[in-house]
């Protein structure tokens, strides 16, 4: 073959295969707060590579038997409604920040939204119009600001269980207003059951898999831990034939951080920076490099980052940790 020939050959294949690369979503899940915000509270979500923030306004609902959902009112902090979702999506705009719009409800006194179940009829159907309402507000603010991902709900297996054609029905009413990507936030240990992926673009997955029993899981055995599932997690991204999202994902920074990582019990407290660093390295080193597997947001990220976290805290938070800088190194990775 003649070099011209070859030089342009290969310049095709290589023009190919960045067209089959899809780049990774590297998200935060940006925190609502009091506050409006500006670019200083938007530096550093750029300074960590992230290319996606999730925006979670929130509804408030008295307790898991209550059907109605209060929300966009003026006695919540200004992140959590309409207005201030809109406004923190302006600022991320700013810096090229891609959003999900990622509504969420509060049960006071923090009972799990996994258990909300209506005894009866009426108030199912109380729920329903009042779930729709809190959704498809959201859905409209999502057209407006042209969000490029939606998340129709977080973490609500019951009520998807008792009325699986209420959010069939849903999901076709949001198609109708919103041409943007659909995900659903499933809890860990209740993706494999969720009955409608098929009709959404992603498999979204709230990613707090125990991985390791250890006081500080070394990353071989979080990779250890990792494997069987990743097995169940590919096996439901083939059987529907869709990429698998973390909706969130990550990891305390204090002891047996694998162990059950979706407890944010206050009395777990002793502070380990390793355990959390490792947990995280294993999660990125099992899943980011595969090609079923498009991305997911760091749980979580707080706008005044010159004030949060650091080496003494013991929360989710990897800011001012060495947790950010594994961040910041995985992100700049998988959007070169």
């Amino acid at each position: 073959m003649k070099p011209f020939k070859l030089l342009i050959l290969l310049s095709i294949l290589s023009i190919q295969s960045c067209k089959t690369q899809s780049s990774k979503i590297n998200g935060v899940s940006f925190v609502a707060s009091r506050d409006a915000v500006n670019e200083s509270h938007i530096n550093p979500v750029v300074n960590v590579n992230a290319n996606y923030a999730a925006i979670m306004p929130f509804g408030f609902i008295k307790n898991i038997e209550h059907p109605e959902i209060t929300h966009n009112t003026d006695r919540q902090w200004f992140g959590e409604t309409k207005a201030g979702a809109k406004q923190y999506i302006g600022e991320l705009r700013k810096k090229k920040i891609k959003i999900m719009i990622k509504p969420q409800i509060w049960v006071w006194h923090g009972e799990f939204t996994g258990f909300i179940e209506m005894k009866n009829e009426a108030n199912w159907k109380i729920l329903e119009d009042s779930y729709s309402k809190f959704i498809l507000e959201y859905v409209d603010l999502a057209n407006t600001v042209k969000a490029e991902l939606f998340c129709i709900g977080t973490e609500l297996e019951k009520f998807i269980e008792n009325r699986p054609d209420y959010w069939m029905t849903l999901i076709k009413k949001i198609r109708v207003k919103y041409k943007g990507k659909l995900t659903y936030a499933a809890n860990w240990d209740e993706f494999k059951r969720t009955p409608f992926w098929g009709d959404l673009d992603y498999i979204g997955v709230d990613a707090y898999f125990p991985v390791s029993d250890s006081k500080t899981p070394t990353v071989e055995e979080s990779l250890k831990g990792w494997k069987t599932h990743k097995q169940v997690i590919y096996k439901m991204s083939q059987k529907h034939d869709k990429p698998v999202l973390f909706t969130e994902y990550g990891y305390r920074s204090v002891d047996y951080s694998g162990k059950t990582p979706w407890i944010s019990d206050r009395s777990m407290n002793q502070v380990n920076l390793e355990a959390q660093t490792n947990t995280m390295q294993a999660l990125f080193e099992t899943f980011w490099e595969e090609e079923w597997f498009a991305g997911g947001f760091i749980w979580k990220w707080f706008h005044k980052h010159d004030k949060v976290g650091g080496k003494e805290n013991f929360m989710f938070t990897p800011q001012n940790k060495p947790a950010e800088a594994l961040l910041r190194k995985q992100y700049k990775t998988t959007n070169e």
